[in-house]
């Protein structure tokens, strides 16, 4: 995160100087608010439940490992899962569209084909949640979905709620533009979970009522090459080479630290932004560790020693007792 960045998100004193435009984004978010709430914009609600899993800031918080973990939860469990996205970063020609792992990253977008080559079920994109929810519902017979963001997106009913926070928390506090949030602090109180993706051991004090908090540990797994996924080899293969690390995710520093804690020594560190979209200019010669989100950007014009580190979320057990119940009360039958 730059800088001027890392500033803005604290709450810089000239952010004040936008307190114009944020005035005027609070009132157009809350009257579009009171506006499904009272019935004068539709809502859609259709046969299948809804997770959402979302924030309420801007910027990279962890959400995929969220979605992945839910998803391989049910899919466990016999319940017929679908993932819904936007596509942010992609630009498919037709929607909604159904995502497969052979799908170009610029066409449908990086994360979504992430979630495809990972999920083991059905991933569709739309720009238009709605459409793609019946899409999943009608066409694929899905009966849960999991959306990938999308909290703010009222046009489609949900029946869960899960908000991803990061180390920044919140930040200064303070609604777009002057600060990163989309809603206020207020919302947290309404969600039916919070998961903290941060390496600290206690859970942060927020004020969000009674609403559960959970930590998540992102567990990394063998390193995999960007161009040959199926050759796998072990940290300990590539510590003892000159390291560039790359990421073009909203919190690049959270990737190099990852790798530091794993006992690498990183010789270069190239942070791009977030759903950079990636040329072969942009990968340094020698070896290259990434993200795996940037490696399905990538891996058509990677060098052989480009790597990536898949991760996998692990998430206290409750969470999922949690979740399993709200989605008991909202009348979908568990398979055991």
């Amino acid at each position: 995160m730059s800088r001027v960045v890392k500033s803005w998100y604290a709450g810089h004193p000239l952010v004040w100087l936008l307190s114009p435009l944020t005035v005027l984004f609070w009132l157009i978010s809350t009257c579009r608010r009171l506006a499904f709430r009272a019935g004068l914009k539709k809502i859609y609600r259709g046969s299948a439940k809804v997770i959402v899993v979302g924030n309420i800031s801007v910027g990279g918080n962890g959400k995929t490992p969220v979605v992945l973990a839910l998803a391989q939860y049910y899919r466990k469990k016999g319940v017929s899962v679908g993932i819904l996205s936007r596509g942010y970063g992609g630009k498919s020609s037709y929607y909604p569209r159904k995502v497969t792992g052979n799908d170009a990253a610029n066409e449908v977008g990086d994360e979504p084909r992430l979630l495809a080559i990972r999920s083991q079920v059905p991933v569709v994109i739309d720009p238009i949640r709605s459409r793609g929810a019946d899409y999943l519902s009608n066409e694929l017979h899905c009966d849960l979905i999991i959306c990938d963001d999308g909290l703010q997106h009222y046009a489609l009913a949900r029946d869960v709620e899960v908000v991803v926070m990061d180390e920044r928390l919140t930040g200064s506090g303070l609604l777009l533009p002057m600060g990163p949030l989309r809603e206020g602090h207020w919302r947290l109180a309404t969600v039916d979970a919070i998961v903290h993706n941060r390496a600290d051991i206690k859970k942060p004090a927020l004020k969000a009522g009674q609403t559960p908090q959970y930590l998540m540990h992102l567990k990394a797994g063998e390193m995999c090459s960007v161009t040959n996924p199926t050759q796998q080899i072990g940290i300990d293969r590539v510590s003892a080479k000159t390291i560039t690390a790359m990421a073009g995710i909203g919190a690049p520093e959270r990737f190099f630290t990852q790798l530091e804690s794993m006992g690498l020594t990183l010789s270069t560190k190239i942070p791009f932004p977030d759903h950079h979209q990636f040329t072969v200019e942009d990968i340094p010669a020698g070896t290259v560790l990434m993200t795996e989100k940037d490696a399905v950007k990538v891996s058509e014009f990677a060098h052989n020693d480009c790597w990536y580190l898949p991760v996998s979320a692990s998430i206290d057990p409750q969470f999922f007792t949690q979740i399993d119940n709200k989605l008991v009360n909202a009348g979908l039958i568990m398979t055991p």
